[in-house]
């Protein structure tokens, strides 16, 4: 082991001791390692998401359901109108199943990162991170702010992700045999409120010293690949509205936005025929539409309005009438939430 993988874990450690952030998904430095189950479902919901948009959705999770048995127990469709407005809905749609897995279990998560990589939906990052946190086991816990701490430390000009096995190697080396979960958790604040993206305020930094990337401009690491121009998409989407509820389906399991409340539309095909056609036939009148931003592209959703009365088509195999005025009770992704707005004159 090389003197800065010696040195650093004391300094950051002594350093975290001083300035960890609360956050009710932990235990204080130094503390008794928390509930498996909190850990495990903060770093499910942190995937991609912030800390503070993070927050009010754990702790509704975690009033709701206090254990991984009662999420077991929990209506697939609650739970998924619970998740609504985070984003990455397949994160949910794998909570279930992994709390379902854990259940058979006996409501006991496994201790090692191997069998916690097993369960339904726990990659890497997220099984090395309850492994430590949780368990205090010696693992690599590597996220975006662990990148950048340690790609400035280092001054690694390999760009993202060819990168990451050397990261990852490193903060192997770097993990100390004592307190892992604390030095993972203080990675990640030190990369959060110190080593960020943008002007990093390398002066309070308790790993300044021989930090190469404070040399060379810290600002340069990580190394990115260009980002492409994202595709964009057009859609439709159909607001049929009758005595104050408005139609409401449920998306397959499978594909974006799977398992959620949504309004019928087009499947966001972008091929000249338009799609998929409206659920019911005539009086349509356009309503506006309505840009949302995913990962991989951005889509223009039309709405369309029905004015019409040819409701026997609607069987309640199809959907659901839902009250228009408990419309966020309905639990929409984030796309359907705007055009709802748009349609209602919020948006």
């Amino acid at each position: 082991m090389d003197a800065s993988a010696q040195t650093i874990p004391a300094r950051l450690l002594a350093w975290y001791d001083q300035h960890a952030r609360a956050l009710p998904w932990r235990s204080p430095p130094g503390s008794p390692p928390p509930d498996p189950y909190r850990v495990w479902l903060s770093e499910v919901m942190l995937q991609q998401t912030t800390v503070a948009a993070v927050i009010p959705y754990f702790l509704k999770f975690t009033q709701r359901w206090p254990d991984v048995l009662a999420l077991a127990a929990a209506d697939e469709a609650e739970v998924m109108a619970a998740w609504a407005g985070l984003g990455y809905y397949s994160r949910a749609r794998n909570l279930i199943a992994c709390a379902r897995a854990v259940a058979q279990r006996g409501g006991v998560f496994p201790d090692t990162e191997e069998a916690l990589r097993a369960l339904p939906g726990l990659g890497a990052y997220t099984a090395a991170a309850v492994a430590a946190i949780a368990f205090g086991r010696r693992a690599a816990v590597v996220d975006a702010n662990v990148e950048r701490v340690v790609t400035r430390l280092e001054a690694l000009d390999e760009p993202l992700p060819q990168a990451r096995p050397r990261i990852r190697q490193r903060v192997a080396e770097f993990t100390p045999p004592d307190r892992p979960g604390d030095f993972a958790q203080a990675m990640m604040d030190l990369g959060a409120t110190v080593c960020t993206a943008r002007s990093p305020r390398c002066l309070l930094c308790p790993l300044a010293q021989g930090c190469k990337g404070r040399v060379a401009g810290a600002e340069r690491f990580p190394v990115k690949p260009a980002k492409k121009p994202k595709p964009e998409r057009k859609g439709r989407a159909f607001w049929i509205e009758r005595d104050g509820a408005v139609w409401l389906v449920t998306r397959p399991d499978k594909g974006m936005l799977g398992g959620m409340r949504a309004l019928p539309d087009d499947g966001w095909n972008a091929r000249a025929d338009g799609g998929a056609p409206p659920p019911l036939e005539g009086a349509w009148q356009a309503g506006g539409s309505v840009r949302h931003t995913f990962t991989h592209f951005h889509l223009d959703l039309q709405l369309m309005l029905y004015s019409g009365s040819d409701w026997a088509r609607l069987g309640p195999e199809h959907g659901e009438w839902w009250p228009v005025e408990r419309i966020e009770a309905a639990g929409l992704p984030t796309l359907f939430a705007k055009a709802a707005a748009r349609v209602r004159g919020e948006a």
